[in-house]
């Protein structure tokens, strides 16, 4: 019994604590009185002692960092978005899954990888077609690696005055520097625009200079992720400063089956759904827009009188939403 409860860790209100508690009450009943002493001192300690860790990895995980702000209008140039509002629940097809699978393992067996003087991917860059799961990429990221979640405001970035577009974004990265983040540059193409366009003006050329440094220069202990739906308008220049590039393609047919299926999970659906079709005519949708039909499809059903739903619902939606198709 002493053994077991050596063993045990959790919260106050945990279910493992509730049941070793009723375990302690029952043998004082039975009138084991200096067992259950040595029991509950035992509990105690264990109870404290994780409180205590895991106060010490919310000062390493959590909402400690101090995000800089820009100078005139004291806006924070990030912001943090909590765990509990992470999108996470993703369909990828299996090279890309993959991908994104390498970059969690290599962050999660750092110190591993560091014993053999090896760094795990800490620059990465995705891009693809609007939709199609590339900022969601990034939360999953930091899902699976428990790390804080902060996405960059370019409005706050990006200033008239000169100079100080430059300075917001090195302030930025300082803050990150010793600070284990997932950091999120969504559709960064918005600064990183290729330095020979001809619309560029010198503001936004020295932005650009300043983002491959900083980008270059990184080696904190997260990982910075940028997206972009355009690829060809990015600076090579930044390509290069990148660990990985992956890009996140439209669903296949597969996919968009197990998208469909995912999304109507809670819902009823008929038997005699023609899934195979229902693919076809989604074919070069983007994922979130199959997200939608699927949603829209059901509240067509529910609408209808239906307690499921068919074919022609989805069918339905689809003719619905087809002048959204990017």
């Amino acid at each position: 019994m002493l053994r077991l409860f050596r063993s045990i860790e959790g919260e106050p209100n945990d279910d493992i604590i509730k049941v070793a508690d009723a375990i302690i009450d029952s043998e004082r009943k039975k009138g084991h009185g200096k067992l259950a002493d040595r029991l509950t001192g035992i509990l105690k300690r264990n109870v404290q002692s994780n409180q205590s860790l895991k106060g010490e990895l919310k000062n390493i995980f959590g909402s400690t960092i101090a995000i800089p702000t820009d100078n005139r209008k004291n806006i924070p140039l990030a912001v943090e978005i909590s765990r509990e509002e992470l999108r996470h629940d993703m369909v990828l097809p299996a090279f890309v899954e993959e991908k994104i699978q390498r970059i969690e393992k290599e962050y999660v067996a750092r110190e591993r990888l560091a014993l053999f003087g090896l760094e795990p991917k800490r620059r990465i860059l995705l891009h693809g077609a609007p939709g199609c799961g590339k900022s969601m990429s990034a939360e999953r990221i930091a899902w699976n690696t428990g790390l804080p979640f902060l996405k960059v405001r370019f409005e706050a970035i990006i200033s008239s005055y000169l100079g100080e577009s430059a300075t917001n974004l090195t302030k930025l990265f300082e803050a990150i520097a010793s600070y284990p983040c997932v950091l999120l540059l969504d559709e960064f193409d918005f600064i990183a625009k290729a330095r020979g366009d001809k619309q560029d003006v010198g503001e936004m050329h020295r932005v650009v200079n300043i983002l491959l440094n900083v980008l270059e220069d990184y080696n904190g202990p997260g990982i910075v992720v940028a997206t972009t739906n355009l690829q060809g308008s990015i600076d090579q220049a930044l390509f290069r400063r990148f660990d990985d590039i992956i890009e996140l393609p439209k669903p296949g047919k597969r996919e968009i089956t197990r998208i469909l299926k995912n999304t109507l999970g809670a819902i009823k659906v008929s038997k005699d759904i023609d899934w195979n079709g229902i693919a076809d005519d989604l074919l070069d949708y983007s994922a979130a827009l199959i997200v939608k039909i699927a949603l829209d499809g059901a509240k067509i059903a529910v609408l209808s009188g239906k307690q499921e739903i068919d074919t022609l619902h989805l069918q339905q939606s689809i003719q619905e939403n087809k002048n959204y198709k990017t």
